[in-house]
Order: C-alpha cells, then sequence, then structure tokens
C-alpha cells in the first residue's frame, strides 16, 4: 500500500506525533509531504520516514480566518496544489492529517481520482474555526472515504456540523507502553527535595489554560510549584508574555519555570508528582492525559471534549471543571491528602493505558479500514 500523506507543519505537535505513529508501517513506500520545514521533518528523517517539504511560503489562513482571508491565499495555494496532484498519481491513496492539508488534498483526490483518507484532531466548533471554515471544511471532508476521528468528541461535532456519520468513525491515538516506564529524574530543572511538582505538558495558548494552573498555585501551600514545557506555536507570543506578567503580579517567580519545547518528555515526566491537564475548551483528544497515565503519574484533567472520555473520575484519574482554578487547587490538595490512594489509581491507569491505547492495535485498526477503502475502490462500479 502506498500511501501519501500530507500535514500542514513543520513543528512537532500532538497531529504530528499521531501521524509520524500512523505512517511508520507504511515508510517503504509512502511520504509525507509538509507544507513547511521545521523540526517534524528532522523528526521523520531520523524515523526513517521519506518525507519532502512541499513548499516554501506559509499559507497565511487560520481556523479564524474569513472567507476573505481565505481567497487571498489562492496564490498560495495554486502552486501547491499542482505539485501534490503531480505527486498523487504515484500513491494508492491520498491521506491528510490537518485542515489545511485537507484543502490540497482533496483537490488532488478529485482531480487523480485517488481515494481520500482525513484524519480529524480538531473540535469543529466555533471556539475552534470560523463558519467559514467549517463549512469548507466539513464539505471537503463529506467527499473522502473515511474521516478518522480521535475521539466520540471530534467525530460528535463533525457530524453537528453537517459531517456524514456513515464515513466517519473513532480511532483514538496509539502509544507505545514500552516507551514510558523509564523513571529517571531529568536534571532539567530543581524544585527541591521537599517541593511538591505539577506539571504541564503543552503548546502555550490561551485555551490550553496554562494561566488556569498559575493561578491555582495561588489557593496551594507555598511547597507546591509547577513547570511548563511547551511554548507558543502559532503566533501566540502575546500569550506567552501574559502568563510571565500574571507570575509576577502573583509572586509566583521563584514556584514556576518554563522549559520551552523538549525531547525528553517522558523523563520530565517522570520528575513531577502530578501531571495537570487545563484546558479552557473542549480538547479533541489529550495526548498527554494518556502520557501521564502511561507513566504512573496522576493526571487531574479539564472535563471537556476527549478528555472525559479518557478519564473515568477516581478510577484512572481526576475531572475538574474547566477554567475553574479554585476547584483545580482544592482537587491537588485532596489527591496530596491521600496520597497512598492517588499513586494506587496511577499504577491502575498506567496498566489500563497500556492496554487500551497500544499502538500495534490501533494500527491494525488503521490498516484494515484503509485496506477496506482500496478495496471498495478497485470493486466499485
Amino acid at each position: 500500500m502506498k500511501i501519501l500523506f500530507l500535514d500542514q507543519s513543520g513543528k512537532s505537535g500532538g497531529a504530528e506525533l499521531c501521524l509520524l505513529d500512523t505512517a511508520k508501517p507504511y515508510q517503504a513506500g509512502s511520504l509525507i509531504g509538509l507544507f513547511e520545514d521545521g523540526p517534524f521533518r528532522s523528526l521523520l528523517e531520523e524515523h526513517q520516514i521519506p518525507v519532502q517539504v512541499l513548499s516554501q511560503t506559509t499559507i497565511r489562513v487560520r481556523k479564524e480566518s474569513s472567507w476573505l482571508t481565505g481567497l487571498s491565499s489562492l496564490s498560495q495555494l495554486l502552486p501547491l496544489v499542482a505539485r501534490v496532484v503531480q505527486l498523487s498519481r504515484q500513491y494508492d491513496l491520498i491521506f491528510v492529517n490537518t485542515p489545511k492539508a485537507l484543502v490540497v488534498g482533496a483537490v488532488a483526490s478529485f482531480l487523480t481520482d485517488r481515494p481520500l483518507v482525513y484524519h480529524l484532531h480538531d473540535i469543529l466548533s466555533r471556539e475552534h474555526f470560523s463558519a467559514s471554515n467549517r463549512r469548507l471544511l466539513v464539505t471537503l471532508a463529506n467527499r473522502a472515504a473515511w474521516v478518522i476521528a480521535n475521539s466520540q468528541a471530534t467525530r460528535s461535532t463533525f457530524i453537528a456540523a453537517g459531517g456524514r456519520s456513515e464515513i466517519s468513525s473513532v480511532v483514538y491515538n496509539g502509544f507505545q507502553p514500552e516507551k514510558y516506564t523509564q523513571k529517571s529524574v531529568s536534571a532539567s530543572f530543581q524544585t527541591g527535595i521537599s517541593k511538591f511538582t505539577i506539571g504541564h505538558f503543552s503548546r502555550l495558548s490561551p485555551w490550553k489554560g496554562q494561566h488556569i494552573l498559575i493561578e491555582a498555585l495561588t489557593h496551594c501551600p507555598e511547597d507546591v510549584t509547577s513547570v511548563f514545557v511547551g511554548d507558543a506555536l502559532f503566533g501566540e507570543q502575546k500569550y506567552v508574555q501574559q502568563l510571565h506578567q500574571q507570575i509576577e503580579q502573583l509572586g509566583l517567580r521563584d514556584r514556576v519555570q518554563f522549559l520551552g519545547f523538549r525531547a525528553d518528555v517522558i523523563s520530565l515526566m517522570g520528575a513531577c508528582d502530578l501531571i495537570a491537564h487545563t484546558s479552557t475548551a473542549a480538547e479533541p483528544f489529550g495526548r498527554v492525559i494518556v502520557e501521564a497515565m502511561l507513566c504512573g503519574k496522576p493526571v487531574i484533567a479539564a472535563k471537556a471534549g476527549g478528555a472525559a472520555e479518557l478519564i473515568d473520575h477516581g478510577v484512572n484519574g481526576w475531572l475538574v471543571a474547566p477554567g475553574e482554578p479554585k476547584q483545580l487547587a482544592e482537587m491537588i490538595q485532596a489527591l496530596r491528602s491521600d496520597w497512598q490512594t492517588t499513586i494506587a489509581v496511577a499504577q491502575s491507569a498506567q496498566r489500563q493505558a497500556s492496554d487500551r491505547f497500544h499502538l500495534e492495535k490501533v494500527n491494525q485498526q488503521i490498516h484494515q479500514r484503509l485496506t477496506q477503502v482500496l478495496d471498495d475502490r478497485e470493486y466499485a462500479p
């Protein structure tokens, strides 16, 4: 099976890490085409996955952009579409991993008669996308042979926006549990032996809610500290500045550290006592939640979107209302006060996640359906 995978980003976000795992079984005869260069290309090359950067200019359209902005980007899109159309003729199937990749891939699919598969990693709601972009994405996705939703929440919003239920199904992200068993403590941050460290692992963005955890620290004892791993991805530097101002205003300079993008995420998780997920809007999936479970770490998540599917409150983690720092602080204190039970829940969650999200099972699901897509195309009248 020869697949042309398409992704708009050169950065290694959650969707891109998922794509790496999805594409790896097909690396011998397939290609990942990126719409911009960046660290993700280097990561793919490290894994010996064929990759090409297909564009030298950044596409200006964003999730919140209007149709007018979309029209103004046509001069950027047309050369890219032409190149993808040419490439597509060498492959059996086009697999698009991001919204901009869907726009380009759908046109190439139509012009080359190659089946289209869309891996949907986004909540198609007004909080995340403009109305015009939602209409465009759903219209194009409805032409696909299969839409892979990364959670029930993602699939539900796709259908609510007009997506075809019969072509969409849920496949959760897959993970390699053995990668998360290392317990080495990173020397990258020092909080002191008496400190209780809460880790937050995400790009720095308003809807990811780093400010919620910072405010929650003001309601916790002074020995509770936090470390933030990640940085701004999509022009969100203003939010980063706001976070630093918030820390100064609240007098938390000695209790918060920012480590930026890191490759040693697993070790850093291992150095934390607890992992917090604080998204203020519905999360499509929540990779960090599963990764925390696989590391055997207690995890508190905001109860919205895919996060609510991953966590059974009190059984494999804990849920709090989004955007409620006091409630988050209360939960942190509750878990600390009964640490033996907290650790037992975390260990149980580790065992469950190792089975439920095992990459081998997930890749088998995807392969079976991709095979069916090609079989259906071959025998179509």
